[in-house]
């Protein structure tokens, strides 16, 4: 897709049409639209220009490990940005980013060049990494170090907690930032319902910040499941591996 293909919604008033992905019939409210969810990367075909509701996610990060005391920070969510846009007609392509490993960062989803959804950053973990790192949401940081940063703000997503002694912070989520403390480690930051957007027939809730590790957490973090870009877990041993992407387009029928 070249940046031709897409523009600002300005004087743009009604919805286009379009073909691609896993395609549904939904209801918000009293309106009807047509759902297209795509899970891996694929083709979007604009069949008729116009607006369409986007809601996009990024693939997670890894949680952070180093080995014991070394407990690492929760990995952030991948970068989920809601809004509306208008396409062109023509062919689109939709990337979905993958998860991070253990103390690695998500990779960015994509529609085109018109919405980017930024790849979450990696839980702090060895004594040489003890911030989190910066992605859509930021990691969780350790031993008293900051969480990552939100690089694109919250209209993606939020920071990594702070660490404490013995205490790996939780990765920052799409709606709230990582929790700091807690004997098994700060909790993940809270992320986003797809009820909403979905009208209820997708329930799932996508891009929770990695929960942190702590003197009672597991020595292994636990993973974000796939297509959820839900942040990996900080472990001792091994941080869990961050959740891939998804995004979700709708327009009105």
């Amino acid at each position: 897709m070249t940046i031709s293909n897409a523009r600002s919604t300005r004087g743009a008033t009604t919805y286009g049409t379009a073909t691609g992905g896993a395609s549904s019939s939904i209801t918000v409210g009293v309106q009807n639209y047509t759902l297209l969810v795509f899970d891996s990367t694929a083709n979007l075909e604009i069949t008729k220009a116009g607006l369409f509701d986007i809601l996009g996610v990024a693939g997670a990060a890894g949680g952070g490990s180093g080995g014991s005391p070394h407990f690492g920070g929760g990995g952030g969510a991948g970068g989920a940005p809601r809004q509306t846009v208008y396409l062109a007609v023509g062919t689109h392509t939709v990337s979905i980013g993958a998860g991070g490993t253990d103390n690695a960062h998500g990779t960015g989803s994509s529609l085109g060049v018109t919405v980017g959804a930024a790849g979450g950053g990696y839980g702090a973990g060895t004594i040489v990494v003890k911030n989190g790192q910066a992605g859509g949401s930021g990691g969780g940081g350790r031993a008293t170090s900051t969480g990552g940063a939100a690089i694109a703000g919250s209209a993606q997503g939020f920071a990594g907690g702070t660490g404490a002694t013995n205490v790996g912070a939780g990765g920052g989520g799409a709606a709230g930032a990582g929790g700091n403390t807690g004997t098994g480690g700060g909790a993940g930051g809270t992320g986003i319902g797809l009820t909403t957007f979905t009208g209820g027939t997708i329930t799932t809730t996508v891009a929770t910040g990695g929960q942190g590790t702590g003197s009672t957490g597991a020595s292994g973090g636990a993973a974000g499941a796939a297509n959820t870009g839900i942040g990996g877990a900080g472990g001792t041993s091994t941080g869990g591996s961050g959740g891939s992407g998804k995004f979700l387009i709708r327009f009105k029928v």
